[in-house]
């Protein structure tokens, strides 16, 4: 990953992110709930992903696949974005309440 693509990714990150509205505790409990199945969800897709990839890499003699990759580097991003809402470090919820940059 090249200095460019860095700088993408700390924008998508923790550049301009949409202004919340501030939810109850209780809403704010429900949702924490939902991403939290989501985030078991998304580590299970995560280690498929990486098996596939070896696989690929494997077969192809280490030519990865850059769908895979990319799809790889957006669930990662996701999973950060969740994190930060789980953690209380942003009242901004990951998607599918906000667009998937």
């Amino acid at each position: 990953m090249d200095r460019n693509d860095d700088d993408r990714l700390a924008g998508r990150l923790t550049g301009d992110q949409p202004e919340p509205d501030r939810d109850g505790m209780g809403k704010r409990l429900l949702y924490m709930v939902l991403i939290w199945i989501m985030l078991s969800l998304s580590q299970t897709v995560l280690t498929l992903i990486t098996v596939v990839q070896f696989i690929i890499m494997l077969v192809n003699t280490g030519e990865r696949n850059k769908r895979l990759a990319d799809f790889g580097t957006d669930l990662g991003i996701w999973m950060a974005k969740a994190a930060r809402y789980q953690a209380a470090a942003s009242d901004v919820k990951p998607w599918p309440w906000t667009d998937l940059d």
